[in-house]
């Protein structure tokens, strides 16, 4: 049974699947949670109420700022100093954690509640080797001894799926992969043999064949010791095809509650049928918000040859990034191997493919970030590579990136006017009041209010900085967009704005995209043609439609099979339809 309390207070219980445990192994009942501001006290959490079962998984879904991390924080006694709890109960195998002395907490955290956090390199160590801060939970915790700890931590890291575990136990953190680092938290939350897992967004930031392995790999762990999962997540394909229960919180609040197929299939609440009909599907249609890419795909599908019925903006031909080999062995990487793409004008280009592929190299050689080995890149018409001078100046205003993390990509220190202000006054258009004018144009056209001028990016959501990001990046009036991850760290709802501000753009100023991404249903959304990459080189190229129907290398076939709980969205997206 799950328990939920609604905006009014109200408990609202739902029958889970399968069979029902006489006492739960963790209880949060009527939980409200608030954090000490500058300007006041603001709640996070209000009434919030679930239960799991012993050997079960549970998802808690939403936006972010909707509270679920922020409960999984209370249940662990890791609040920030700021945050206290100011009602309610978290009864942890029958015993009370709230107001729990820390000396006792510290018992129970670590040794029967373990975690595994969203971002590996900000939680591991960066100075201390991945075997030492295994060793460390291991001593801690009495699960080892220092005569047998180096076994132990050999075997912890075996268990996470770690290859050469004695080697990579002597390592670092930046000497490991996205999803070795991972799996290294895997281990270290595990290490203890807990009974509750708690796992906070774990494969957020990876790639979907990686993030499929990091899945297994807790999946399989947790079944062998009989361990129970939270887990936090605002992916609703990932929730659907990993958890047997389903908790819904919006603005602090638990909005609906139950069994995980169910909830999915016929969401009562208004908010969670918003959070399903937002989730991308590889079976969604291409966005077509207006008339220019209606004319456009008529023109594409009437040719025998779609990718010459529209004029080519950009030709990559053969393109390779080669790095000098170091070390011993001192063979050369490359990066990017003979690239061979066009991206005809007016319409979205899609490179995927996992991390290293070799997607944003391919990307910055384009934005003359990085020089190439060899190779030509036309931009129309043009030979990129002989650009100088004013014609280089002219290229630059011209072709304009939208970066992955909008937060990294604004400065700090500018409001959000002067953020898109300063393209128009580096490239000296227009005088004070004209560029005033236009910044005023760019926030409309965005969809941001003017109020927000004065605003720093601190004070922004992350898709409002992405917009900001966006409007920057149009202030030339550019002709392409290079958009390399511009949706990847978003929610849903907001991933879905800007998407469609996007084709909005496009449709009405005919801008061309080429749009780098890991996410195959968001490629099938926004693009017109897809490239598929794999270890530098361009694996398979073809129409949209043509990748996502009818897949030809092994490699697409896998990036599609990886997407999770794809089945079920699919499903969705059939019943919608």
């Amino acid at each position: 049974m799950t328990e939920y309390s609604d905006a009014t207070g109200a408990l609202h219980r739902t029958e889970s699947a399968g069979p029902t445990a006489v006492s739960p192994l963790l209880e949060v009942s009527n939980l409200g949670i608030s954090f000490d501001t500058l300007s006041g006290g603001i709640q996070a959490v209000n009434n919030a109420s679930l239960t799991l079962e012993a050997g079960r998984t549970l998802a808690i879904v939403g936006e972010s700022g909707s509270g679920k991390s922020t409960t999984a924080m209370a249940i662990i006694g890791l609040l920030p100093g700021n945050g206290k709890v100011t009602s309610g109960s978290i009864r942890f195998d029958g015993k009370e954690l709230v107001g729990m002395p820390e000396n006792r907490l510290r018992s129970i955290r670590g040794r029967h509640i373990g975690m595994v956090p969203q971002d590996p390199m900000s939680n591991l160590n960066p100075v201390t080797k991945i075997g030492q801060q295994v060793a460390e939970t291991l001593l801690a915790h009495g699960m080892a001894t220092s005569k047998d700890v180096d076994r132990k931590v050999i075997e912890t890291l075996q268990a996470a799926g770690l290859p050469d575990a004695k080697e990579r136990a002597k390592q670092y953190p930046h000497e490991f992969s996205g999803g070795m680092r991972q799996r290294a938290l895997i281990a270290i939350g595990l290490a203890c043999r807990p009974r509750l897992l708690i796992a906070d967004e774990p494969t957020s930031a990876l790639d979907v064949t990686v993030q499929q392995t990091i899945l297994d790999q807790i999946e399989q762990m947790t079944a062998e010791l009989g361990t129970s999962v939270l887990l936090i997540t605002h992916d609703l394909g990932l929730a659907a095809e990993r958890a047997s229960d389903l908790v819904v919180m919006h603005r602090g609040l638990v909005v609906e509650a139950g069994p995980a197929r169910q909830l999915l299939e016929d969401p009562q609440h208004p908010y969670t049928r918003s959070l399903v009909a937002a989730a991308p599907s590889v079976a969604a249609v291409r966005l077509r918000p207006g008339a220019y890419a209606k004319d456009l795909t008529q023109r594409a599908e009437s040719s025998v040859e779609p990718m010459a019925a529209v004029e080519n903006i950009v030709e990559l031909r053969d393109l390779t990034k080669v790095y000098p080999g170091r070390g011993r062995k001192k063979e050369d990487f490359y990066a990017a191997r003979n690239v061979t793409l066009e991206v005809p004008r007016g319409t979205t280009v899609a490179i995927v493919g996992e991390s290293g592929s070799g997607k944003t190299t391919t990307a910055r050689m384009l934005l003359k970030l990085i020089e190439p080995t060899s190779g030509t890149m036309i931009f129309d018409g043009q030979d990129v590579s002989t650009l100088k001078g004013e014609r280089l100046s002219n290229f630059r205003q011209r072709v304009q990136p939208v970066f992955q993390d909008p937060y990294s990509s604004l400065n700090p220190m500018f409001t959000v006017g002067r953020i898109i202000e300063e393209p128009l006054s580096a490239y000296k258009r227009g005088n004070a009041r004209e560029r005033a004018v236009r910044v005023r144009e760019l926030m409309e056209q965005v969809a941001l209010p003017a109020s927000m001028l004065r605003r720093y990016p601190a004070e922004l959501s992350g898709g409002q900085r992405q917009r900001v990001a966006i409007a920057r990046a149009l202030a030339l009036k550019p002709e392409l967009l290079i958009c390399d991850e511009p949706v990847s760290a978003l929610d849903v709802l907001v991933q879905a704005q800007i998407l469609k501000l996007l084709g909005d753009l496009q449709a009405e100023m005919g801008l061309s995209y080429l749009f780098i991404s890991h996410d195959l249903a968001v490629v099938r959304l926004i693009s017109d043609y897809v490239c598929v990459m794999k270890d530098g080189e361009l694996v398979e190229a073809a129409s949209s439609e043509e990748i996502f129907t009818n897949p030809r290398h092994p490699y697409t076939r896998k990036l599609l099979a990886s997407i999770p709980g794809n089945e079920l969205l699919i499903e969705l997206d059939s019943d919608v339809a």
